[in-house]
């Protein structure tokens, strides 16, 4: 019996001893599977923010190309130009050559013949030999007077060889100006050049329009000399150029021309009111900054005031300028951290505690990045969860008089989704940021991809929401 005890408390001992083991390898196992998640999570967060500092220096660097080859173009530009002066020079002077050479022949050849006609004052010209009636060479008057002696040398006007004298192509110079009338002589801004230019019509895209107007001058030119360049032409732009109304933001959004950044000490709203009637501070009204040259009419020329300040969770900032025609386009990039952000457009009757698409005076696309990641279409309180990536630059595409409100992918133009909405009044960018910041872009054409899109995609992605 004592044998038996003992072997059965040994037992005892050993399951104890393995169920212990037991459950150190599980909680072990648990803790290689916590580390496999968090190796996962950490690289997934990882190869996204290296996705995002390539994507950004991609940016740069496309940036930095276009700067570049604009540059080598305009060099190449320039010494063409100086080269293609020198070969017209050339080109004169050698046919001067060979019309002096001719005459010096002509002249030998009837010295040679002792056949000289006798003019007025006794001096002896060679006569036109028959047959050359058609080549001879006058100067400019036309011949000699009588009693005049002969010119050192023939006088021809000038002319381009008939196979050279198509144009083969012509050169577009434009620059931006934010002054009305024929272009000045000094201009900050210098001449663009686009060369190789076959046709007679030529569209420039991907203008920025920061600036009110436009010079342009062309020149034609063929192989053998460069045309001089045409009166300029000053036209208006038409791109709709927009800043932030920092009267209307949130205490809480710190507003710089088309930056906004998420302060979270915001400010005392008496602060702000003193800051705006003396006319200092950053909230003071974009209509009185020194940086603006001209204002349009449609530019609000007052503000909401500080007491129709956006308040409350409305962490909202409106533009400038009202749309009430014709179609826009605007680009915004903000910040990927941003807990939540919002693009849209509203009405300026929009409410102070009011968010956007939480009502129907406003349009707008939403990101929440807050606990649960959510991309949606908003309007009327009404949201449509958009199954769609998520860009870091969103295009905004109004037509108002057509009611198509479109938001893109600014990079690749793919169409996020279209409101359809009959507008009753005039419209303004909004835009809302919470714990972010983002950055606006005006003045811009709309891109001819956005157009063709919108035609073709109005109708299958418009949008279900009233």
């Amino acid at each position: 019996m004592d044998d038996q005890g003992a072997g059965q408390e040994y037992l005892r001992k050993i399951i104890t001893t393995l169920a212990v083991k037991n459950e150190e390898i599980q909680n072990f196992i648990y803790s290689l599977k916590q580390m496999i998640q968090n190796v996962e999570a950490n690289s997934g967060r990882a190869q996204e923010d290296l996705e995002a500092e390539f994507q950004s220096l991609y940016t740069l660097l496309d940036e930095l190309k276009e700067d570049m080859v604009m540059k080598i173009k305009q060099e190449r530009a320039s010494r063409t130009y100086e080269l293609q002066a020198q070969l017209v020079a050339c080109s004169k002077a050698l046919e001067s050559s060979e019309e002096l050479l001719e005459a010096a022949n002509q002249t030998l050849g009837a010295a040679n013949h002792h056949d000289f006609s006798q003019c007025d004052d006794g001096s002896r010209l060679p006569p036109v030999a028959q047959g050359q009636s058609e080549r001879r060479h006058e100067p400019p008057d036309g011949g000699f007077r009588s009693g005049a002696a002969p010119a050192a040398g023939p006088h021809l006007p000038a002319r381009m060889p008939d196979e050279d004298s198509k144009i083969d192509h012509y050169v577009l110079e434009y620059r931006r100006t934010n002054f009305e009338g024929p272009p000045r002589a000094k201009e900050d801004q210098p001449w663009m050049v686009i060369e190789g230019i076959k046709g007679t019509e030529y569209t420039l895209t991907g203008l920025k329009f920061d600036m009110k107007y436009m010079n342009f001058r062309v020149r034609a030119c063929n192989k053998a000399v460069v045309g001089e360049f045409s009166e300029p032409v000053t036209l208006e732009t038409r791109a709709f150029m927009f800043r932030l109304d920092a009267s209307t933001c949130h205490q809480n959004l710190r507003v710089e021309e088309l930056s906004v950044e998420w302060d979270a000490t915001g400010g005392k709203v008496q602060d702000v009111k003193a800051r705006e009637k003396d006319g200092k501070g950053r909230t003071a009204s974009p209509a009185n900054s020194p940086a603006r040259v001209v204002q349009s009419p449609k530019r609000m020329s007052l503000g909401r005031g500080g007491r129709d300040r956006f308040t409350a969770e409305s962490y909202t900032v409106l533009g400038d300028t009202l749309i009430d025609g014709d179609e826009h386009y605007w680009e915004v990039r903000y910040d990927r951290d941003s807990k939540a952000f919002g693009v849209g457009v509203a009405y300026r009757s929009l409410g102070k505690f009011d968010q956007l698409g939480k009502t129907s005076a406003s349009w707008c696309l939403h990101l929440n990045n807050w606990l649960q990641v959510s991309f949606s279409a908003k309007h009327n309180n009404k949201a449509k969860a958009l199954d769609v990536p998520v860009p870091d630059c969103i295009g905004v595409h109004c037509n108002f008089h057509e009611g198509f409100l479109s938001f893109y992918n600014a990079r690749t133009k793919q169409l996020l989704h279209t409101f359809k909405a009959k507008f009753s009044q005039p419209v303004l960018p909004a835009f809302m940021v919470w714990c972010g910041s983002f950055q606006v872009t005006s003045g811009l054409q709309v891109p001819s991809a956005v157009r063709c899109l919108q035609k073709r995609n109005s109708t299958a992605s418009s949008s279900s929401l009233p």
